[in-house]
């Protein structure tokens, strides 16, 4: 069996952390570690090494935009994929998450089938 790769959901609201999770373990070969703002993911992304982050813009403490950003900017995550799930669907916002380093943008209301989709993409899986 395949190592398993490691996903990190970064989602204030309890109920869309736990949809994308559920999406997520549609993924065989992929474990999920939930965080519940910028924070939090931070915390979790000094303890081990992720093969990519999903996270939401409009978070308490620290917003997904800050969070790419500080992503961007350490050595040792520069390379993860990014994908952002949001409710700001303005193109000047996709704009500004891309420039920043996110890989992906996607806009609430998400389907299932199009996050597996874009991972699955990212993470070069079948």
């Amino acid at each position: 069996m395949a190592e398993p790769l490691h996903a990190l959901v970064v989602e204030d609201s309890p109920t869309m952390r736990q949809l994308i999770v559920f999406a997520l373990s549609r993924i065989r070969t992929l474990k999920v570690v939930e965080a519940d703002d910028g924070v939090d993911a931070l915390k979790k992304l000094a303890q081990r090494r992720f093969d990519v982050m999903i996270t939401d813009i409009n978070m308490p403490m620290m917003d997904g935009l800050k969070l790419v950003s500080m992503v961007r900017n350490n050595e040792s995550h520069r390379d993860m994929p990014i994908v952002i799930i949001t409710t700001e669907g303005a193109q000047e916002d996709r704009q500004r998450a891309l420039s920043l380093g996110a890989n992906a943008y996607i806009t609430k209301p998400i389907q299932a089938p199009q996050v597996i989709q874009k991972v699955k993409e990212l993470l070069k899986l079948p």
